[in-house]
């Protein structure tokens, strides 16, 4: 997904100090997820006009919060799925350790290289592979979805799929995401939204309709996967 110019570009952006920090982190974080995800014990569940009775991702364009990587990053490993990341600091050390564990990579954001990154990732749905947000990143607001998969599905004609993953128990980091490390044992709850489709024709007041409804299923999803799980899950 990414090519090796692209590469070697993103790494001379970064001072030594970075680069040997990304080193570190890159590998603890793969190190982390692995002994953690295989203890981790996932379920599922669907709104009516979700995913189909197997629980698998239809091709689309997936949207979920932030602070959900790390579940997320294990419980899809290996399906090779496109993930857009930021060229932050943030972004390149969450890139090597999810390509890791067999995603792709598209490098932007909302903020740096969004639109050539649109375009990368309708070429990856164009190619019948699903594509990933953290549709709350790379900086927040926390739980504020940005409009860029609603353009996609436009552009590509591939339903938004809404989904959370909530943590029966679960660390939860000081940072702008609160991001989730979900503590050994426990359970995963993954909850699907009906799929949300964003017809060719569809003009600019319809699509801040359905930006409107792409952020009430991620909130419904959240609130739904954590009550599946009961009191203290996150």
């Amino acid at each position: 997904m990414v090519s090796p110019s692209e590469e070697e570009g993103a790494a001379k952006s970064f001072t030594l100090r970075q680069r040997l920090a990304l080193g570190a982190i890159s590998r603890l974080g793969c190190l982390l997820i692995g002994l953690i995800g295989r203890t981790l014990r996932f379920e599922w569940s669907t709104e009516p006009g979700g995913v189909g009775s197997d629980g698998e991702p239809p091709h689309g364009v997936g949207v979920f919060w932030h602070c959900a990587v790390i579940p997320a990053t294990w419980r899809f490993r290996d399906y090779h799925i496109a993930v857009m990341t930021s060229r932050s600091f943030d972004g390149e050390y969450i890139a090597r350790i999810i390509e890791h564990f067999g995603f792709g990579t598209v490098r932007g954001s909302s903020s740096r290289g969004g639109s050539g990154a649109l375009i990368g990732v309708n070429r990856v749905l164009a190619g019948g592979n699903t594509v990933a947000f953290t549709i709350d990143g790379p900086r927040g607001p926390r739980f504020v979805a940005k409009p860029g998969p609603v353009l996609l599905a436009r552009m590509s004609g591939t339903p938004i799929i809404c989904f959370y993953l909530a943590c029966e128990r679960a660390w939860i980091l000081p940072s702008w995401d609160k991001m989730m490390i979900p503590k050994p044992f426990s359970r995963v709850h993954l909850r699907w939204a009906e799929l949300i489709w964003v017809p060719s024709e569809t003009g600019d007041e319809e699509m801040k309709v359905l930006h409107q409804r792409m952020q009430e299923a991620l909130e419904r999803v959240r609130r739904d996967a954590v009550a599946a799980l009961g009191p203290g899950a996150s």
